[in-house]
C-alpha cells in the first residue's frame, strides 16, 4: 500500500534540464491526428457551390459574346466573396484548434522536488505523476505505489468492468486514455505519445465536439429552402425578360446574379464565426466552452444548480473553532495533541519541505491544508511530525461514507486516524476522549457533540470530525469500527465577494439559482441566507429527505427548494432529472468523478477547471477555469448576447435579400426595364452582405439582456415578430428601390442614371437598415448610432465603395454607372430614408 503523505511529496522527480533533454529525444506526448484542411483547400471549398458554378459558366458565356469587362469584374467579385468566406472559415478553424489545446488534459507531476500541474503533452518518460479518482491516465505508466486503485480500461479492451491495480508485478501497468475509477496512485511514465498502446492503435478521444450546433443545422435547412425559392423567382424574372424580348444572355446573367445576391449562403458561416468569437470572449472571462451548441443553450438556461464550495465561496478554509475534550476552543489549537495528529496523518496535502513559509510548504485541497496550518507555526516542526509515523494503508474519502481513514506504523504499533462528517463518525464510535482519558460515549455525550455541531452549523461553519483507533490488527474496512471520538474542527469558507451580486443578476434574469452542498443542513441554510437564496429552513432539503421522496413529491417541492444539503452525486442526478421533467433548462456544476452523470444529464454541464476531475471535464459542455459562480452568470449573459446578435444579422441579411429579389421581381411584373444589371446586383451583395453583417455579430448586448426571462429552447429563431419585421422591411426596400427607378424615368433621365439611382437607393436603404437591426425593442430614434464602432466602420467602407463606382471613370465603365448631381441624390436620400422613417414611426406607435 502507498504512503501518500511521504512518498508522493518527498520524491525529487526529474530536473528541468533533464526534462528538456527528454522532450528533445521523445517529442510531445501526443497522438498523431488526421491531417487538417490546408488553407488552400479551405479557399477552394468556397467555390464548391452550384450557384457559383452557374455564375462562372454564365460569365464565360458573357465573355464569349463580347462583354469581357463585365465577365472579368464578375470573376473578381466572386473571388473577393471567396476571400471573405475563407477568412471567416479559417478564423473559425483556428479558434476551434485553440480551444482543443486549452481543453487538453493536465497532469500532476513531481519535478524539481515539488508537485506542479502541467499540460499532459509536456510529460516525458521518467516523469513521476500522481493520479487520483477521476483522472484520465496521460501516458503509459508503471504504478510505484497505490491504494485501492481500480481502472476503467474499456477504451482499450471494451471491457466495462473496472480492473484492480494493486501495484504487484503484472498488475501495475496502466495505459494512456484509461480512467482511475477509484483510489489513488503514484506512477512513473514509461511511454509517451505514439509509443503508447493508444499510439499503436492511433486513436484518442477528442475533447472538442465538432458537430454542427442545432441552430446552424436549422439555418442550413432554411438556406436550402431559400435556395429553391430564390432560384424559382430568378427563373421567373429571367423568363419574363426573355419573353418581353430582352437579351437572353443578359437575362440569364440577371437571374444567376440575383440568385447569388439573394441566397444567404454566408448565413451559417457567420453563425459559426459569431459562436467562435463568443467562445473566445467567454474564454477571456474564464469560461472554456467545449461544445459550440452550449453557447446557444446558455441563453435558455432557467435553473442553475451550483456547488457551494469554491464556486459560491472562496474555497479558502480556515479553522475558526474546535470542539475538543468536551470544550470549545477559539485559539491555542497546536496544544490539542491527539486531534492535531489525526488531521496531520489523515491528510492528502502536498508538502514541499524545501520552502520555509508554511503557506508555501503546504498545498492541495483547501480543506486538507486548512486542517494542518492552524496546528503548526514552523515547517521544520511539521516535517518532524510527518517523519515519525509511516503511512502503510488508507481508505480514501468516499462521498457515500463521507470519511477517510489512514493507518500508520511506528515501533511495530499500528494506529488508525479517521476524519470526516462528524455525524457519520459519531455513529462509528463507542468511546470519547475527555481530559486525557477515554470514556464511554454515552447518549448524553452524543447529544452534547450533536449540539456543538448544530451550533457551529448555525454560524455557517463547516464541521470536520476526528477519531482514532489504537492497536490496529487487520488492514481492511474494519478499522472504521469501534472508534475513539476526539473532536471537531469548525471551518469557515467565506463567500466570494461577487457571489451575492451574481445571484441577484440571475433572479433579475428570471433564472432560479439552487445551491447544492455536502454541508450540514444549518450550515447550508446560513450560507443560502447570506446569498439571499432562502429565508427559512423550509427551503432547504437534505439528501436524507430525498431518499424517502418519490419523484412526484420531489417535483412538487422543487419550486420552493433553493438549497440542497448533505447530498451525494447520485442525488444530483435525481435533482437534474426532476428539473428537466418540469421543463426547465438546467445548468449543473460538478467536480468529482461521480458528478459526471449529473453533469452529462444537464442541458449545460459545467465542470470545475481547478478542482474538477478529467472524467467530469469530458462529460461537461463548459469548464470554469476559475471555479467561480459569477463566471457562469457572465456566460449566460454572453449566450443571450450571441443569440441576439445571430437574430440581428439574420434580420438584416434576409430583409436585404428580400428587397433585392422584390426589386427585380416587381420590375418584371410591371414590365419595367431592368432596374439593375447583373454586375450591379453582385456589387450590392459584396458591399452590403459581408462586413456590415459580420459587424452585427460583435454588437454589444441590449440593456435588458439580463432583465428578461429565459427564452424557450424550442423557440424558433424567427419568433417574437422577427419574420414580420423581415417581411415588412424587405418589402419596403424593394418597393422604394423600384419607386426611385420609376421616379428617375419619369423625370426623363436615361437608363444608366436611373439604374445608378436605383443602385444607390438599394445600398443606402440597406446601410440604414443595419442600424435598425441593432435592437429589437428600440427604433432608430433612440438607438446609439455610434455604439458599435466596427459597424460604423463597415458602413462607411460600403458607402465609400458606392461613391467609388459612381464617380470614378474607370469604375463607371465597369459597373455601368454615371456621376449623380445633387438633385439626383435627393431622390436616393428621399426613398432610402422614407423607408426607415415609415418603418420606425410604425414601430414607435406600435410600442406605445
Amino acid at each position: 500500500m502507498h504512503k501518500t503523505t511521504e512518498s508522493f511529496k518527498e520524491d525529487y522527480g526529474l530536473s528541468s534540464s533533464e526534462v528538456r533533454l527528454r522532450q528533445e529525444k521523445y517529442g510531445k506526448n501526443t497522438i498523431k491526428k488526421k491531417k487538417k484542411l490546408s488553407p488552400i483547400k479551405i479557399f477552394l471549398e468556397q467555390f464548391n457551390d452550384v450557384i457559383i458554378w452557374v455564375l462562372l459558366g454564365a460569365t464565360v458565356i458573357s465573355g464569349l459574346v463580347g462583354d469581357k469587362a463585365d465577365a472579368l469584374t464578375i470573376i473578381i467579385i466572386v473571388f473577393m466573396n471567396a476571400i471573405l468566406g475563407f477568412v471567416q472559415e479559417f478564423k473559425t478553424e483556428k479558434a476551434l484548434e485553440a480551444l482543443k489545446t486549452l481543453a487538453a488534459p493536465t497532469s500532476k507531476v513531481i519535478r524539481n522536488g515539488s508537485m506542479k500541474v502541467i499540460n499532459s503533452e509536456e510529460l516525458v518518460p521518467g516523469d513521476k505523476i500522481i493520479l487520483e479518482t477521476g483522472d484520465r491516465i496521460p501516458a503509459d505508466c508503471v504504478i510505484t505505489k497505490s491504494s485501492g486503485v481500480t481502472v476503467d480500461e474499456s477504451l482499450l479492451t471494451g471491457e466495462s468492468i473496472g480492473v484492480n491495480k494493486n501495484g504487484d508485478k503484472g498488475k501495475n501497468i496502466i495505459f494512456m486514455g484509461t480512467v482511475i475509477l477509484k483510489g489513488k496512485a503514484s506512477a512513473k511514465v514509461i511511454e509517451t505519445g505514439m509509443n503508447t498502446e493508444m499510439g499503436k492503435i492511433a486513436h484518442m478521444l477528442n475533447n472538442i465536439d465538432e458537430d454542427k450546433s442545432p441552430l446552424k443545422k436549422r439555418l442550413n435547412h432554411l438556406g436550402k429552402i431559400m435556395v429553391y425559392l430564390c432560384i424559382g423567382i430568378c427563373i421567373i424574372v429571367s423568363a419574363l425578360g426573355i419573353y418581353r424580348g430582352q437579351d437572353p444572355v443578359q437575362m440569364l446573367m440577371v437571374g444567376v446574379s440575383l440568385a447569388v445576391a439573394a441566397i444567404p449562403e454566408g448565413l451559417a458561416a457567420i453563425v459559426t464565426v459569431s459562436l467562435a468569437l463568443g467562445v473566445s470572449r467567454m474564454l477571456k472571462q474564464n469560461a472554456l466552452v467545449r461544445k459550440l451548441h452550449a453557447v446557444e443553450t446558455l441563453g435558455c438556461t432557467s435553473v442553475i444548480c451550483s456547488d457551494k464550495t469554491g464556486t459560491l465561496t472562496e474555497n479558502k478554509m480556515k479553522v475558526q473553532k474546535i470542539f475538543y475534550s468536551g470544550r470549545v476552543y477559539n485559539n491555542g489549537f497546536n496544544e490539542l495533541t491527539i486531534l492535531k495528529k489525526i488531521f496531520t496523518y489523515c491528510n492528502d496535502c502536498n508538502f514541499s519541505f524545501m520552502k520555509r513559509k508554511m503557506e508555501n510548504a503546504v498545498s492541495g485541497d483547501p480543506t486538507e491544508t486548512g486542517l494542518i496550518k492552524p496546528f503548526y507555526k514552523k515547517v521544520e516542526t511539521l516535517r518532524s511530525a510527518i517523519s515519525i509515523e509511516k503511512r502503510i494503508y488508507d481508505i480514501p474519502f468516499d462521498s457515500s461514507r463521507k470519511m477517510m481513514s489512514v493507518v500508520t506504523e511506528v515501533g511495530g504499533k499500528r494506529t488508525a486516524y479517521i476524519k470526516g462528517a462528524p455525524e457519520k463518525i459519531i455513529h462509528k464510535c463507542n468511546r470519547i476522549y475527555i481530559d486525557g482519558k477515554e470514556r464511554e460515549l454515552t447518549s448524553e455525550l452524543k447529544r452534547q457533540i450533536l449540539k456543538a455541531i448544530d451550533e457551529f452549523a448555525s454560524e455557517g461553519l463547516r464541521c470536520i470530525g476526528g477519531a482514532i483507533k489504537y492497536n490496529v490488527s487487520s488492514l481492511n474496512e474494519s478499522i472504521e469500527e469501534k472508534l475513539l471520538f476526539v473532536g471537531i474542527a469548525a471551518m469557515k469558507d467565506p463567500l466570494r465577494s461577487e457571489a451575492k451580486k451574481s445571484v441577484k443578476r440571475c433572479k433579475d434574469a428570471g433564472i432560479s439559482v439552487v445551491m447544492i452542498t455536502g454541508d450540514h443542513k444549518k450550515t447550508a441554510y446560513f450560507i443560502g441566507k447570506e446569498l439571499s437564496l432562502c429565508q427559512s429552513l423550509d427551503e432547504v432539503l437534505t439528501g436524507a429527505d430525498l431518499e424517502v421522496m418519490s419523484e412526484v413529491e420531489l417535483e412538487k417541492k422543487l419550486d420552493k427548494i433553493k438549497v440542497f444539503a448533505r447530498v451525494n452525486p447520485e442525488h444530483k442526478l435525481r435533482i437534474v432529472k426532476a428539473f428537466k421533467r418540469k421543463g426547465e433548462i438546467v445548468a449543473m456544476t460538478g467536480d468529482g468523478v461521480n458528478d459526471a452523470p449529473a453533469v452529462k444529464e444537464a442541458d449545460i454541464g459545467i465542470s470545475m477547471g481547478i478542482n474538477g476531475t478529467d472524467v467530469t471535464k469530458e462529460a461537461s459542455a463548459m469548464i470554469l477555469l476559475d471555479d467561480n459562480f459569477s463566471t457562469i452568470v457572465s456566460s449566460v449573459e454572453e449566450g443571450r448576447k450571441i443569440y441576439d446578435n445571430i437574430r440581428k444579422f439574420i434580420r438584416y441579411l434576409l430583409s436585404c435579400n428580400l428587397g433585392e429579389v422584390l426589386t427585380m421581381f416587381l420590375a418584371s411584373i410591371f414590365y419595367l426595364k431592368t432596374p439593375l444589371l447583373p454586375i450591379q446586383i453582385l456589387f450590392v451583395n459584396l458591399a452590403t452582405d459581408g462586413l456590415p453583417a459580420l459587424a452585427l455579430g460583435v454588437d454589444g448586448a441590449d440593456e435588458d439582456v439580463m432583465t428578461r426571462k429565459p427564452r424557450s429552447s424550442k423557440e424558433s429563431i424567427f419568433a417574437r415578430g422577427l419574420k414580420e419585421k423581415i417581411f415588412i422591411r424587405g418589402s419596403l426596400i424593394g418597393i422604394c428601390t423600384v419607386l426611385a427607378f420609376i421616379t428617375a424615368q419619369l423625370f426623363g433621365m436615361n437608363i444608366e442614371t436611373s439604374r445608378t439611382i436605383a443602385l444607390g437607393t438599394l445600398i443606402i436603404s440597406q446601410l440604414i437598415h443595419v442600424f435598425e437591426c441593432r435592437s429589437e425593442s428600440k427604433t432608430l430614434f433612440n438607438i446609439n448610432m455610434l455604439g458599435n464602432k466596427a459597424l460604423v466602420g463597415a458602413v462607411l467602407l460600403s458607402f465609400l465603395m458606392l461613391l467609388l463606382i459612381i464617380y470614378n471613370p474607370f469604375m463607371q465603365s465597369i459597373f455601368h454607372t454615371v456621376g449623380l448631381s445633387h438633385p439626383q441624390w435627393l431622390i436616393i436620400i428621399f426613398y432610402s430614408n422614407i423607408i426607415a422613417f415609415i418603418n420606425n414611426l410604425f414601430s414607435l406607435f406600435e410600442k406605445k
